[in-house]
């Protein structure tokens, strides 16, 4: 067949390898926003941004608040944003409890929420340690924390509920995920579904430049 054997082919495969190769789980997307390429959700580079615009003096708020605040938020041209989840029915965590019939998890090591496989998979969140205890932590692990500012080594709201008057948390102080009623206050970052990329990456975009020419050159020969 024409697809299989023209330079053409080849060139779309590497250039499609080459892309996936090049990215990593995190990426910068510049304007204070970061993609997760495995989540598929952007994040709030300003993990208190709600201080850091006047919203709330320190950033604490109630469940409701920070529901509210990430809710109402307009930034980088958009107005989708909200509370991350976290996963209450994730296995990977440390331990669990039973509310009624129902099994829940909790503790250490989750990473079925996006803000526990944030913390704990992207930046390295130990179990006992800060956050910012790079002890042990890989070379794209800390490459994916510098990524950040205004991280509070505290608790974060998800915007998943439990019961009826609580809510999860994760805590950046011991990488613990856990549950607490909605009135306690807590730090909020935001996230959105999908991507904020309106341009190809310029490695990706220099590899498809390259399959261009490749193909050109395909084309004139077969033309000759």
């Amino acid at each position: 067949m024409f697809w299989k054997n023209t330079p053409l082919s080849i060139a779309v495969v590497t250039i499609a390898m080459a892309a996936s190769q090049a990215h990593a789980a995190l990426e910068d997307r510049g304007g204070g926003m970061i993609y997760d390429t495995v989540n598929n959700v952007t994040w709030l580079a300003d993990m208190n941004s709600a201080k850091t615009n006047g919203v709330d003096s320190d950033g604490l708020m109630s469940w409701t608040a920070a529901k509210a605040w990430a809710e109402n938020l307009s930034y980088g041209g958009f107005d989708d944003w909200r509370l991350p989840t976290l996963n209450p029915f994730d296995t990977s965590c440390s331990s669990s409890f039973t509310e009624g019939d129902t099994v829940f998890y909790d503790g250490f090591g989750c990473t079925g929420g996006e803000l526990s496989h944030l913390f704990v998979a992207d930046l390295g969140n130990k179990a006992g340690e800060s956050v910012f205890n790079q002890t042990g932590d890989t070379a794209q692990q800390k490459a994916n924390l510098s990524l950040f500012k205004n991280i509070q080594v505290n608790e974060y709201w998800s915007g998943t509920p439990f019961a009826i008057q609580g809510a999860w948390f994760f805590a950046t102080n011991s990488g613990l995920q856990g549950d607490t009623l909605n009135d306690a206050e807590m730090f909020a970052v935001a996230v959105r579904s999908g991507d904020v990329a309106a341009v190809p990456e310029p490695q990706t975009l220099a590899m498809m430049l390259v399959g261009m020419g490749l193909l050109a050159a395909a084309m004139r020969r077969r033309q000759a």
